[in-house]
């Protein structure tokens, strides 16, 4: 599995302990930014993860800003993306079981570095269920339309 991964200012810190998380577990992935604490827009951010993954360049994103709802919002926008704002583990797990969610937000000032990479673990083994939920997941692919 490759990851793409991103952050604007308010979620760097978050990122680069997410980052250290995938390298120690030898997991592919790729920083699409920011690489500095200046102020950037984070749609910009949500933009190149989201197209990588939709794009089929990386199997899952993770996006971080300051709440994980800007990113989500931006990621969302993109044909393919099924961004999931997660700030516990069970709501993490379902995204992945129910809703086959490809990106995850999160939000550096709302969780802790213990918290985020509990929630990420959980999401990257969790697997999609499929069958009824398949059929609801076509659903939103259809409201891109």
């Amino acid at each position: 599995m490759k990851i793409a991964i991103g952050a604007d200012h308010g979620g760097l810190r978050l990122k680069a302990e997410i980052l250290a998380y995938l390298q120690a577990k030898n997991i592919p992935c790729h920083d699409f930014g920011t690489y500095t604490s200046e102020s950037v827009d984070y749609p910009d951010i949500s933009l190149a993860v989201a197209k990588a993954v939709a794009g089929g360049e990386y199997d899952r994103g993770i996006i971080i800003c300051g709440t994980g709802i800007g990113v989500s919002i931006a990621a969302n926008k993109v044909k393919g993306i099924r961004a999931a704002l997660c700030h516990d583990v069970y709501s993490a797990q379902m995204s992945r079981e129910h809703n086959d969610a490809n990106i995850l937000t999160m939000g550096e000032r709302v969780i802790g570095p213990g918290l985020a990479l509990a929630i990420v673990e959980k999401w990257l083994e969790t697997g999609f269920a499929g069958g009824r939920h398949e059929r609801r997941v076509g659903k939103i692919g259809q409201l891109e339309e």
